[in-house]
């Protein structure tokens, strides 16, 4: 039996790449044959897939995305699956696992009536309705409350179609028992002296994840305080030129280090003294849940979908919206306190330890499993 997966892009370093990986993995291990359409392959091809690179081309993006809708449908036609799986909001799915935001809302509410009237608008709000639309078959996999409520709440979704999964943390990010030993010598290597005080930005799309805010929070806080000594490193998949610059113009380029992509991750979480993610939208925020695993604090804007983990933990500290820049500042300041940041871990393990935070991908493919063999049962009765 044969599954196809749609993505319009896969490269290594993102979280919905890496749960997609993760769903193909547990998907296989239940005896699934897994075919993969996508327009961009990054990095290594996963074990054992078909992998159908599409020729979408187009000057914009939704232009492509049409293309790589229509191009699908007409290869499934031909040489059909036993269920279509996607992870972007597309037509004639049959699962949809929500990895992004509502767009309708973050439109609605962040742009302007210009934006609505746009051909960019019209595809993806007509592309999310197909999906989430009250007379659709499609079965919903989500991994934030706050993301399903906007979407029944635009779209009256029946609560039958939509289907709350644990998060889903690789079980290498939990703290180690020689963190300390790696923490040392992940800081000797980026050149970090142990009186430092350490902040991590970590994930690709740097506008929506708020690193402007980040580096105007380092700059306020480098006035604010000359009795500590800052440092912040980026990490992730982005183009940097803009933040560089915002940097340079705030006179802390020397305190910001832009490391770009990186596999060590793992040693990262352990070399920082706090996560800060004020993202303006983050439908989950895989990265949150990482750090409180790894026992590094977090400073998360309240609209991430996991920010609520950090809140329950008592792992950080959470702001609220809408956002204020001096209150991050305040936030990054909190952060210089050692003790503090001590509690913040401690209580993040400890979370950690009595809450399932590692088993999304087996439970959705679990569930498709479990839906695909429903399905036949009622069609053989």
């Amino acid at each position: 039996m044969t599954l196809a997966f749609l993505l319009y892009k896969y490269f290594p370093y993102g979280g919905m790449q890496r749960d997609f990986a993760g769903f193909v993995k547990h998907s296989q291990a239940l005896g699934y044959h897994c075919r993969v359409y996508c327009i961009d392959w990054q990095g290594e091809r996963l074990d054992g897939i078909d992998l159908r690179r599409v020729p979408a081309r187009g000057l914009t993006r939704h232009q492509r995305n049409q293309r790589f809708t229509e191009w699908v449908s007409g290869d499934l036609a031909t040489d059909p699956v036993e269920a279509v799986i996607g992870f972007n909001k597309m037509p004639g799915l049959d699962v949809y696992f929500a990895a992004d935001s509502c767009f309708l809302d973050s439109a609605l509410n962040e742009r302007g009536a210009l934006y609505r009237l746009s051909g960019r608008f019209k595809h993806f709000a007509d592309y999310e309705r197909r999906v989430f639309e009250v007379s659709g078959r499609t079965e919903v996999l989500l991994i934030s409350e706050s993301e399903r409520r906007k979407f029944e709440r635009h779209y009256h979704t029946p609560a039958s179609r939509m289907h709350m999964l644990p998060p889903g943390i690789s079980r290498d990010r939990r703290r180690p028992p020689d963190a300390e030993r790696r923490r040392d010598k992940a800081r000797d290597k980026l050149g970090i002296g142990k009186s430092e005080l350490l902040f991590l930005f970590l994930g690709s799309d740097y506008e929506r994840k708020g690193l402007d805010r980040v580096i105007t929070g380092l700059a306020e806080l480098d006035q604010r305080r000359s009795d500590i000594t800052t440092k912040l490193l980026v990490v992730g998949h982005d183009r940097p030129g803009r933040y560089k610059r915002l940097a340079r113009q705030s006179k802390i380029a020397d305190s910001v280090v832009f490391l770009g992509a990186r596999d060590d991750v793992a040693d990262l979480l352990l070399a920082a003294d706090a996560l800060v993610h004020p993202a303006r939208s983050e439908a989950a925020g895989i990265v949150l849940l990482e750090a409180l695993v790894a026992g590094l604090p977090v400073i998360v804007s309240d609209v991430c979908g996991y920010a609520g983990h950090i809140r329950d933990a008592h792992a950080g500290l959470v702001l609220a919206s809408p956002f204020q820049q001096s209150t991050l500042t305040d936030a990054m300041d909190r952060m210089s306190d050692g003790y503090f940041r001590h509690q913040c871990r401690e209580r993040g393990l400890a979370y950690a330890e009595r809450t399932d935070l590692w088993s999304m991908h087996e439970a959705g493919a679990a569930f498709i499993d479990n839906w695909l063999r429903s399905k036949r049962g009622a069609v053989s009765a």
